[in-house]
């Protein structure tokens, strides 16, 4: 008989949010006891004069005072104001090697980082070092590499617009542009994509333009979860009677209904509010094929309205004046047949007929779209065919329109903006140059996939990281440690201890920071800092809360501590710039004119936006015009024809930011205190012989089954036929290094061919 577990697997039948949310927001207060007796400290995230959440992009209403934070925002402020410590008496009573075998959750949960440490390999400790050795140690270090394209400078998306302009300055300094970033893994493909579309790698909307729109799509994410925020405005969305059209491969509770704690009355009653209009769930990795559905409807409609005498459902003139290619697209996709676009999207030709007619109607459309639609072997292609989906309408640049990519961290966005990227530029190299007076690399550099390759084989040997968990982020766990194994130097800045600082090398050391949540002291007094979020709006964030220890630096205190022990004749003076915050900003302002005024402007409630110039129709491509790209075909693997194959898609739990986990609980999708669990179609599991319950092997069907996710308990669940989902990052070692999307060398989490079966013992 098939082994089977259902242990802490139910079905959740309440709304998104409501009771539930403000019961698990206690409980993580509860848990943590930090922000317990710092209440005011909660009480001042995504305020005017408080600190932004170190959670999610997604932007907030910083004009006003309203309680604006959820149930995820005060996760990630409890996991960073706990009142737990991973002290040096800590490091003193475990051995690396005892850590290992530690869980992920329980390696963050020891709580905040006190002091600096230092690797010692003769007792397999971490031990204390005092920031001064450490610094002097690791510039030895990086100025003993025969050539600085052997260091790797990762950073994480928390990381500020001060410390992310500090930190390209001293590396491009120090002489390389290697750059990976979380971006690589997450929204590269838009980065790429939407510049050659519209000549701007970032969304076009803000948060008033969704007061004037008349629908709005949600494909490939799922707010509940990632920001859920969103929510609220989505909520303010449906309230209008605004249709909201999600094109997702599961049914994810936040995008169904959502009872908001700021309202009272829904609480009170038990109401909530329906979010989606109409749910489609489209196969995974059929997104291509869907959107070229959507856009061959709605050209068959315009041809029928043009033959009976009609003005048609294109915007001519909007085509005619700003955008170049619409021929070759039209071509593309009347040669795409219906039954191929079908059979790979999972869709019925109606459906994706109902889809266009819906959007032929509204004159005002704004698309938001998550990892969903980058995280594939064709990643930086589906953010194109979005583009061309909102220009056959003319859906850019004008109120209530556009495209809106949900960047993950809340700086992600603002950390590419002042300059990390592996692919400068020339103006802004020559900018750098004009305001610090050295030649900077121009070089092309590493990203991530790059750079663990490069470590790999041992062309780059040191590793800096800003934030992160890079080795457990990445694909391909199994040459991701080996890789990080082989370095010379291994230097992390960090809250919190996590895996990747296990992955020894020959010299390692952890470097604990300020948290967005704490007072950041320097010379002249109590510095703010900047982020940028999803839509362009950059403001100031201030941390109220006493430090988790007195050892603590701030990451641009660090970045600099770095750069003066590594470059000793530095042209940078590092000691003004970190005593004063707005000199750094006065910096930026010198290298990247979009930033003028930039200190006056942050002084400003709600701070200001950064020019989007697709949002003025000013289109900043090489022909100054909007392009229709075109994608050949519909599948990124052939063996998604063969009707054995599934496609996986990685997912995160609701307990889950990235690769922290606040608990192990995946609450709008009945899990409970476990993540070993793979969703799948009962249809699916029936084809297989299989049953809800039944601890089964996920297999790479890559000819060679070398590639297996052992003993997961299959779980029956709304997804298409087809598909199946698993936890990230546990699923990453089904995803094989060379697994990513050409264009943006994003890892392809979401498009892994497989097969299932009954759990064989190895």
């Amino acid at each position: 008989m098939p082994k089977r577990n259902l242990a802490g697997i139910g079905d959740y039948k309440s709304s998104a949010g409501g009771w539930g949310a403000l019961k698990a927001v206690a409980d993580a207060l509860r848990s943590q006891m930090g922000v317990v007796n710092e209440t005011q400290g909660l009480l001042t995230m995504n305020q005017p004069r408080g600190f932004d959440c170190p959670g999610c992009a997604w932007p907030d209403p910083h004009h006003t005072s309203s309680f604006e934070f959820c149930e995820n925002g005060a996760k990630a402020v409890s996991w960073e104001a706990t009142a737990k410590r991973t002290t040096p008496e800590f490091f003193a009573a475990h051995t690396v090697s005892k850590l290992w075998g530690w869980r992920d959750y329980d390696l963050e949960n020891e709580g905040r980082l006190t002091h600096p440490m230092m690797y010692d390999s003769a007792t397999d400790k971490y031990l204390p070092i005092s920031w001064e050795e450490a610094f002097a140690r690791i510039g030895e270090a990086l100025r003993s590499l025969p050539d600085p394209d052997m260091a790797e400078f990762y950073t994480s998306g928390r990381t500020s617009n001060e410390a992310a302009f500090l930190y390209q300055l001293f590396v491009r300094e120090y002489g390389t542009n290697n750059f990976p970033d979380c971006s690589n893994m997450c929204h590269e493909a838009t980065s790429v994509g939407l510049p050659e579309s519209i000549g701007v790698g970032k969304g076009t909307v803000t948060l008033e333009d969704f007061d004037e729109t008349d629908l709005v799509f949600c494909i490939g994410h799922n707010p509940g979860t990632n920001h859920p925020r969103m929510l609220g405005t989505l909520r303010e969305v449906a309230k209008r009677g605004v249709p909201i059209i999600t094109i997702n491969p599961l049914r994810e509770r936040g995008l169904e209904r959502f009872t908001s704690p700021q309202h009272p009355a829904e609480m009170l009653t038990g109401g909530s509010t329906p979010i989606s209009s109409s749910y489609y769930l489209v196969r995974v990795g059929g997104d291509m094929a869907t959107l070229k559905g959507i856009m061959k409807a709605v050209l068959e409609m315009d041809a029928h309205s043009v033959a009976e005498g009609g003005s048609g459902y294109l915007d001519r003139d909007f085509i005619a004046k700003h955008t170049a290619g619409i021929d070759d697209l039209v071509t593309d996709l009347n040669a795409t047949p219906w039954r191929d676009i079908e059979k790979r999207s999972g869709l019925a030709r109606a459906q994706m007929e109902e889809i266009a007619k819906a959007y032929v109607k509204a004159e005002r459309v704004i698309l938001n779209y998550g990892m969903g639609i980058t995280q594939h072997r064709h990643g930086t292609a589906n953010v194109q065919q979005l583009a061309n989906l909102l220009m056959l309408r003319g859906n850019l640049g004008k109120p209530g329109a556009g495209i809106s990519p949900l960047r993950g961290h809340s700086n992600v966005q603002g950390d590419r903006t002042v300059g990390i990227t592996e692919i400068p530029s020339d103006a802004f190299l020559d900018a750098l140059k004009q305001a610090f007076g050295f030649e900077p690399p121009r070089e092309k550099g590493h990203n991530a996939v790059e750079a663990i390759e490069a470590i790999r084989d041992g062309r780059s040997k040191a590793l800096i990281s800003i934030g992160g968990n890079l080795a457990v982020a990445m694909s391909d766990p199994e040459v991701t440690f080996e890789a990080m194994r082989k370095l010379d130097l291994a230097v992390h800045v960090a809250t919190k201890l996590n895996r990747s600082h296990l992955l020894l090398a020959k010299q390692s050391f952890i470097l604990p920071c300020l948290g967005r949540t704490e007072i950041d002291a320097q010379a002249t007094g109590t510095q703010s800092v900047t982020v940028e979020d999803s839509m362009s709006m950059v403001h100031a964030s201030r941390g109220g809360l006493k430090p988790a220890s007195d050892h603590l630096k701030s990451e641009p205190a660090i970045v600099a501590g770095l750069a003066k022990a590594t470059l000793p004749n530095s042209v940078v003076q590092w000691d003004d710039l970190i005593a004063d915050y707005s000199k750094i900003r006065d910096k930026i302002e010198a290298v990247f004119p979009a930033f003028a005024d930039f200190n006056a402007k942050i002084a400003k409630p709600g701070g200001f936006r950064l020019y989007v110039a697709a949002s003025e129709r000013e289109w900043l491509t090489p022909n100054k015009r909007a392009n229709f790209l075109v994608y050949p075909g519909l599948d990124e693997d052939p063996l998604v024809n063969d009707e054995q194959i599934l496609t996986l898609t990685t997912i995160r739990s609701h307990d889950q930011y990235n690769t922290t986990m606040y608990g192990l609980n995946d609450r709008y999708r009945g899990i409970t205190g476990r993540r070993d669990v793979v969703f799948v179609n009962e249809k699916d599991l029936a084809r297989r012989g299989l049953q809800h319950g039944d601890i089964v092997d996920v297999i790479v069907a890559d000819g060679q089954g070398s590639r297996v996710l052992r003993d997961q308990t299959a779980v029956a669940f709304h997804i298409s036929e087809g598909s199946i989902a698993a936890y990230y990052p546990e699923a990453n070692g089904l995803i094989a290094l060379e697994k990513f999307d050409a264009k943006s060398g994003t890892p392809s989490y979401k498009s892994t061919p497989v097969t299932i079966r009954a759990s064989q013992a190895e």
